[in-house]
């Protein structure tokens, strides 16, 4: 029976990023930076004004400033947008919009509401500081900086900066696109009519759509599959070509009317393994791609049908090689070390994964209280957890007051 680790081990080894590609500033939202984002002028390009006023020349305002008020014309309006900043000339005054250039020679903006509002003169009343209500040139970002470093991941801040300096496409590794195909007989879609009692409404395609897409990858749900070998060959042979990673759910049992080890053990490098845990004991995993006529190797998993094995499954194999393959650095889910309310035993030689919910803070500590049954979970305990006790090989039981490391599937 193959450990956790090593089972781990091997998923993480076989998969890397997905080569990274160009992309327009709106397709890059949630994909990781695949080089560094260097600036290629400064930000602002020219010192902006940020209020809405009078661009004036402090020293000028401050020496008129011996009046009880102090006047100046008004040479010219100026708004974004207009090209590169006026020259002002000595003894006047310039009004100008927010973020718009501030001309040259003028070191300080008099907002509005501190004048008369005036057009062809201006009455201060009072004289500016030096510096006032002005961005200067490369005050937000220098020409060389590096603005994004690669392994970035890029969400509105990250974006908002890239399209302040110009830039309308980045280079960036992209989501992966995982294929998801359920695979059974006796599976039938929810909602359908006239299912027969015997039939089980098809799960796991549709918590493992929504987690793919919680993990930062593009899902693509396959219709369900048969247990017929030819047909789910050529399904597989299909979805290979859009598939940066496929997961098979169910048919992976060792009874002759499941097919999922037949189709798969002759292809690229699958393993078919007993895993060290509980639930989800029986695992497919390797790459295909050659056997079927592809140019790329693929990484696919086999994983059993039941919800629970299936997602549980997924959290620790499945989403740290989806989060490689988009060249996130951080692949696992953040743990925590909890206090048990509850105990309950735990198979030898097994790590245990238990559905549970955590509740406190990192100031008062952590308490962890499974849910449903520890030895056989459900899928109504698996639907109100939080988190995922973890519990070693070694550990026959948990105690109450014990503490637990737990991976927390939420907030």
């Amino acid at each position: 029976m193959r450990s956790v680790q090593d089972h781990l081990a091997t998923v993480l080894a076989a998969v890397g990023p997905v080569a990274p590609i160009d992309v327009a500033l709106r397709d890059a939202s949630g994909c990781i930076l695949a080089h560094d984002l260097v600036a290629p002028h400064d930000l602002p390009r020219v010192a902006v004004a940020t209020r809405d006023g009078y661009a004036v020349a402090a020293h000028e305002t401050a020496y008129q400033a011996t009046t009880a008020e102090t006047t100046l014309p008004v040479a010219h309006d100026v708004r974004p947008g207009q090209g590169g900043p006026l020259r002002l000339v000595p003894g006047q005054s310039v009004r100008v919009a927010s973020g718009a250039p501030v001309p040259l020679g003028a070191d300080a903006v008099v907002p509005v509401e501190e004048t008369d509002r005036g057009t062809a003169r201006v009455t201060l009343q009072r004289a500016a500081v030096a510096g006032q209500h002005v961005r200067a040139a490369g005050s937000d970002v220098a020409a060389g900086d590096v603005v994004l470093a690669s392994g970035t991941r890029l969400g509105a801040r990250q974006l908002a900066i890239a399209a302040s300096l110009g830039f309308g496409r980045l280079h960036v590794h992209p989501t992966p696109r995982v294929v998801l195909i359920s695979v059974g007989d006796e599976l039938v879609e929810p909602g359908a009519r006239g299912a027969d009692e015997g039939a089980v409404f098809e799960a796991d395609g549709h918590a493992l759509e929504a987690a793919v897409r919680d993990a930062g990858a593009q899902a693509v749900r396959v219709a369900i599959q048969g247990d017929d070998r030819v047909l789910l060959r050529e399904a597989l042979e299909d979805q290979l070509v859009r598939a940066d990673l496929v997961v098979i759910c169910g048919g992976l049992s060792e009874l002759v009317h499941d097919t999922v080890k037949d189709v798969l053990a002759p292809l690229g490098t699958v393993r078919l393994d007993q895993v060290a845990m509980t639930p989800g004991t029986r695992h497919g995993f390797g790459t295909v791609g050659s056997d079927l006529g592809r140019d790329r190797e693929v990484p696919i998993f086999a994983l059993q049908g039941h919800p629970v094995a299936a997602q549980v499954s997924f959290e620790v194999f499945v989403r740290p090689a989806l989060r490689s393959m988009a060249g996130h650095a951080d692949v696992f889910r953040p743990s925590v070390a909890a206090q048990a309310t509850a105990g309950w035993s735990s198979p030898p030689g097994l790590r245990q994964f238990v559905p549970a919910l955590v509740l406190g803070t990192p100031d008062e500590g952590y308490r962890v209280t499974p849910v449903g049954d520890p030895a056989a979970p459900g899928i109504s305990a698996l639907a109100q957890a939080n988190a995922l006790a973890v519990v070693g090989e070694q550990d026959l039981a948990v105690r109450a007051g014990q503490t637990v490391h737990c991976l927390v599937l939420e907030g």
